[in-house]
């Protein structure tokens, strides 16, 4: 249901990737470029890092994906969340793979590798998918294209799409991707683009020295002003629709960050941004997908996108017996749980028991932060509605003193917000300190230097990602 601290430390790559590109698919966020020669037709490679948002959904796979007369050719995920890729040849059907291995873990990062080379004689090596560097041999569907065949990829005038149906309109993409590289003309396994490390962990490898071909590129988002600058040297630049350059994100396959969990979301929650955006429309909840360590200093906050009447958005820490999926919770409303929930009216919420005024209330456009004590089970809630930031009753994290909690929560708990109808919140975990663009970041970083917050950080406090907590 959510990530645990020993996958997030066997994660560490001696590689540093700092960022990555968040596609919102409310944005109909994509790519596109037109080749104005013709490349390699019957061999190339796609490689790229992925962590999913949204699931159910037809997702179209930063894979560079073409169209050619009537029909797309690329790579997706189902609404049965499995891996369907489909080739076209001048309108005909070449090759189909659908998969039966399921995706669906939005807190991890996912590697995928297509190779297509259709002068191989065996038939099954035309077409070759791998996942974290194994091989995916399982399909429900499975049809190669004949040997020798030009595909509709590396074709002079023939549009690349990323990130949305190479159709242009059906569907599109809700996820982060790094590291997207395309090589034309050489069909590259996974060990040119990843590694396994000592814990057994597959991680990425540096592709600078890759021959990328007449059309290959290799984008990894590190201008935020051009998110679709190929920096393979080829200067295939891609020309970008629905992204900014607060779609820069230092969520990364190296530095994976914390964010909503649509696993322990309820379905009346729509998570977006990138699983930081949580959009209620009853009385619902929804929490993070890193539990918190049992041990150290942790910092997030959130941007009240649209306050309610009354309490909500309520934001606090879930203990992670509640089954946030299936029914509406609220953090502290249940006696013996030890868990804390903190509401926008001012109200505190803890061990089954309301104190009203508390604390100050919360405005529409306001900021608020958590700063969680693991070592000794302590909470301070603060927020900057009274025009600078205050934590709330005299709190002082940094001194460690005032606490919001008269018990000591629960040793496993996440981060996480109850709703009622309508309201809003948007979450910053260190990834995005512009909250989704309505903020201009103001660049504070943590105690080890990590993460992009908009207040400064209490003293000791860390931001919730795998950096962090493998340190």
């Amino acid at each position: 249901m959510f990530s645990n601290e020993l996958w997030q430390k066997s994660g560490v790559s001696t590689y540093s990737i700092d960022q990555s590109i968040r596609f919102n698919s409310d944005d109909t966020a994509y790519m596109h470029r037109t080749p104005s020669s013709t490349g390699n037709r019957k061999t190339f490679t796609s490689s790229f890092w992925v962590k999913l948002g949204k699931l159910g959904v037809n997702t179209a796979l930063p894979m560079p994906g073409v169209t050619h007369g009537i029909g797309s050719s690329g790579l997706s995920l189902t609404t049965a969340n499995v891996l369907n890729a489909y080739i076209y040849y001048a309108g005909s059907w070449s090759g189909l793979l659908v998969g039966t291995r399921v995706f669906r873990d939005p807190s991890a990062w996912l590697h995928f590798v297509i190779v297509v080379d259709t002068t191989q004689a065996v038939p099954t090596e035309r077409i070759q998918i791998y996942v974290n560097g194994q091989r995916e041999t399982n399909f429900s569907s499975e049809a190669y294209p004949s040997q020798n065949t030009d595909t509709d990829w590396n074709l002079s005038g023939e549009k690349m799409w990323i990130g949305i149906d190479p159709s242009g309109s059906a569907y599109n993409g809700e996820y982060y991707a790094a590291e997207i590289v395309y090589i034309d003309g050489t069909a590259y396994g996974p060990e040119n683009f990843g590694e396994t490390n000592d814990s057994g962990i597959w991680i990425p490898k540096d592709v600078s020295g890759l021959t990328f071909g007449t059309n290959g590129f290799h984008i990894d988002g590190r201008d935020s002003a051009d998110l679709g600058d190929d920096e393979s040297g080829q200067g295939n630049d891609f020309t970008t629709s629905g992204l900014a350059a607060h779609d820069q994100v230092a969520d990364s396959p190296t530095n994976n960050f914390c964010v909503m969990n649509p696993l322990n979301t309820h379905s009346s929650i729509t998570l977006s941004n990138g699983n930081l955006q949580s959009t209620a429309s009853a009385f619902t909840g929804s929490g993070a997908s890193i539990l918190l360590p049992s041990t150290g200093k942790w910092y997030a906050e959130m941007r009240y996108n649209n306050a309610s009447a009354g309490e909500y958005p309520m934001i606090g820490i879930y203990n992670t017996i509640k089954n946030l999926s299936t029914s509406g919770l609220n953090p502290g409303n249940t006696s013996g749980d030890k868990d804390i929930g903190f509401g926008a009216d001012g109200i505190r919420r803890e061990n089954a028991t309301d104190t009203s005024s508390w604390g100050n209330a919360v405005g529409d456009g306001k900021i608020g932060a958590l700063a969680v004590d693991m070592d000794n089970k302590k909470i301070w809630f603060g927020h900057n509605n009274s025009g600078s930031f205050v934590w709330q009753a005299s709190g002082n994290p940094s001194a460690g003193s005032n606490e919001a909690n008269t018990i000591a929560f629960a040793d496993d708990v996440i981060f996480g917000n109850s709703h009622y109808s309508s309201s809003i919140v948007c979450w910053n975990f260190g990834q995005d300190g512009t909250f989704g663009g309505t903020e201009t970041a103001q660049g504070n970083s943590d105690a080890n230097g990590v993460g992009n917050f908009y207040f400064t950080v209490p003293t000791g406090y860390q931001a919730l990602c795998t950096k962090n907590i493998g340190s």
